[in-house]
């Protein structure tokens, strides 16, 4: 029974192709059916890069994710660094600069 089952599905499928080439001959038949035929190729061709693109994008989501991970973990580490205190050095230099007095 199952090698009926294939056989009729094969002849089904079989068919579906052959019915589908005879439209598209037909519609190139038509006037301008040969214009549509043409845009459907084209717009064949733009559906496949646009599949090549969305592959991408998953891979950089993936790769975006390890990244904000990592800076996660990062800051989680790093303590905030305290003020530093002004040394004896920094103190005089500002100190000696002479102060200009205001403009009249």
């Amino acid at each position: 029974m199952p090698e009926t089952q294939q056989k009729d599905q094969k002849d089904l499928l079989t068919r579906l192709a052959d019915a589908g080439e005879d439209a598209i001959n037909r519609l190139s038949d038509l006037p301008g059916g040969s214009r549509m035929v043409d845009a459907a190729h084209a717009m064949r061709a733009r559906v496949d890069e646009l599949q090549k693109k969305v592959r991408g994008i998953d891979e950089l989501e993936r790769r975006v994710d390890k990244l904000e991970h990592q800076v996660a973990a990062l800051t989680k580490t790093e303590k905030p660094r305290a003020a530093r205190p002004r040394t004896a050095a920094s103190a005089s230099a500002s100190a000696s600069t002479p102060k200009r007095p205001p403009s009249p």
